[in-house]
């Protein structure tokens, strides 16, 4: 893919389609991973127990076979996943799934050559096709599993190495893909604790059902959802280089989700996420009936409020906008594998030791933090999912690029992985963003921000500036066959007037722009971090990820009309805010 996405989370209704310790700077001692909601371990698995087996018997063998395999890597995820999801008033969907899913990678060639080798614009080879295995801890069924993948496996790597080898005699190559197509790394051995969720069903089914109901007492509401998720996440892993890993993670979330239409036809979309990691964390009533009584002021506020037309100037973004706009002007950019494939726009490949942003900001990804004051990274794992150790990664000093985030994809300079390689359940692993944090050093309250604004305002004779108060998400285009830009959608944005008027809230704009410009605009930032914490789409597909920054202040940011459709709102209102629909009749 050429194009990646951030968002809050994917709504999937018929009406839509679409950690606590930091490290010093500099420090990747791999540390063991706190985790919590978890059951005591009594040593390795079953699970883990059948994967050594079948690594000792087909080792062997493969490596005699020709072409030769030299690598070989089982993981299994076991996923339990409560949902209660509510709309307007009614329960919508409750459900409670269990599975376990086998992922298979056989490598053939060399670490230096193998089958997974990029031939110009052609994907490499992935690893087979996840499968579902039994959920029961039985050896035998397991190894039976593992058997079928393993001999499917090596026969489509068999294959991708012949073209591989037939292909680079012809193809020419460029120094990052002369570079080993999988580094050396040493193995890992960690049996930590299973996770577990415990979730009251019976009354999440009533909180969804109450929540939607509160955001139909408005009328400009045409559709509410709420939708509770309680997931433990357990990872098997073992490889033929002797890594060995069991852990388990839990995570519950409750979404918000409204939706209204302007006169128009302009949709208007609202969301509020509230993450946690143990069942005694969760919001309250109270907390989130706070949450839908804002949102609701915004949208019905959104509805009547004017379009903004295609504009450049200074605009401030709050910490939240501030964070998805590195995302994806940045965070994406400095992700290894782009600056390896040639189809790639490598914007920051040759850039290592130049200033790339003000020499005020720095930016670091540490998937090790769990939570910052308090908040809980999405980010956070123990181990990516090649095996390697999360860790803390320096990104850019001082405004000097300093790093890549890294996967088991060597380039020149980097040969070593850096814990980022991550991917969705189904799909291969290349170096993705964790917790991307961005800190400043100069930092002024967010008073004197706005302050600040409004001097830039007047200097460059603008009649108003921007401030981006939240954020639906992003994307950004990173392949040669489009343009470098980005896109960053926000929800709530106001005019800012240089001679003293209130700010008015406006709709209907997207952050644009390209991201070598748009890095050298910042002129200072706030004092206080804020998190984003979302789920981004790319080529590992969809990863929960958390992005931290302050609020930033830019002398130049465009915006470009919104898409919109054309679409009009109801011929009439809701049933229950129709007098004539209410009306008794004799």
């Amino acid at each position: 893919m050429k194009r990646s996405r951030l968002r809050l989370r994917v709504l999937t209704l018929a009406l839509f389609t679409t950690c606590v310790a930091t490290r010093a700077a500099g420090d990747s001692t791999f540390r063991v991973p706190v985790l919590q909601n978890t059951q005591a371990p009594a040593g390795p698995a079953p699970v883990l127990r059948a994967m050594e087996l079948e690594l000792e018997r087909w080792m062997p063998v493969l490596t005699r076979q020709q072409p030769p395999a030299y690598f070989i890597s089982y993981t299994v995820t076991d996923q339990r996943q409560i949902e209660v999801q509510g709309s307007n008033g009614a329960l919508l969907d409750s459900e409670d799934t269990h599975n376990r899913v086998l992922e298979t990678d056989v490598r053939v060639g060399s670490y230096e050559r193998d089958n997974t080798h990029s031939l110009g614009d052609r994907n490499p080879s992935r690893s087979s096709a996840p499968r579902l295995v039994p959920l029961q801890d039985d050896i035998g069924v397991l190894r039976r599993a593992l058997w079928q993948a393993t001999d499917q496996q090596y026969r489509r790597a068999a294959e991708a190495f012949i073209r591989v080898q037939t292909g680079t005699q012809v193809q020419v190559e460029t120094a990052e893909s002369r570079t080993p197509d999988f580094s050396h790394e040493s193995p890992h051995v960690f049996y930590g604790p299973l996770a577990t969720v415990t979730a009251d069903v019976r009354q999440w089914e009533d909180r969804v059902r109450h929540y939607t109901a509160e955001f139909s007492r408005s009328p400009a509401v045409m559709n509410s959802i709420a939708t509770f998720t309680a997931t433990a996440t357990n990872q098997f892993q073992a490889t033929s280089e002797g890594t060995r890993l069991q852990f388990g993670q839990t995570r519950y979330r409750l979404e918000l989700f409204v939706q209204a239409k302007a006169p128009d036809g302009m949709d208007i979309n609202r969301y509020a996420n509230f993450d946690w990691t143990a069942p005694g964390q969760a919001p309250t009533d109270a907390q989130v009936l706070t949450t839908i009584r804002q949102l609701l002021r915004e949208v019905e506020g959104l509805q009547k409020a004017p379009l903004v037309e295609p504009y450049a100037g200074p605009a401030l973004l709050t910490g939240r906008a501030a964070a998805v706009f590195f995302h994806e002007v940045f965070g994406h950019r400095v992700e290894g594998f782009r600056q390896k494939q040639i189809t790639e726009g490598q914007t920051f490949a040759r850039k290592i030791g130049e200033m790339v942003m003000p020499s005020f900001i720095s930016v670091y990804d540490d998937p090790t933090l769990d939570q910052l004051d308090g908040t809980v990274l999405l980010g956070h794992y123990p181990f990516d999912d090649e095996g390697v150790p999360a860790q803390r990664v320096v990104l850019v000093d001082h405004g000097v690029l300093k790093n890549f985030l890294m996967s088991r994809s060597p380039l020149p300079g980097f040969p070593h992985s850096n814990g980022h390689g991550r991917r969705q359940v189904g799909f291969t692993p290349v170096a993705r963003q964790g917790n991307l944090i961005v800190t400043s050093e100069r930092r002024v309250p967010m008073a004197e921000l706005r302050r600040m604004l409004v001097a830039e305002i007047r200097r460059q004779g603008k009649p108003f500036g921007l401030l981006i108060d939240d954020i639906a998400g992003g994307f950004t285009f990173t392949g040669r066959g489009m343009p470098q830009a980005f896109q960053v959608q926000p929800l709530v944005v106001y005019k800012v007037y240089p001679d003293g008027r209130p700010d008015e809230l406006v709709r209907g704009v997207d952050l644009v722009g390209t991201p070598l410009l748009a890095l050298t605009k910042i002129l200072a930032t706030g004092d206080h971090e804020e998190v984003f914490n979302g789920f981004c789409g790319a080529e590992s597909g969809s990863v929960p990820v958390a992005a931290v920054a302050p609020a930033m202040l830019l002398s130049e940011l465009e915006v470009q009309k919104k898409e919109t459709s054309t679409d009009r709102p109801p011929i009439l209102p809701p049933p229950a805010h129709d007098p004539e629909a209410n009306r008794t009749h004799p």
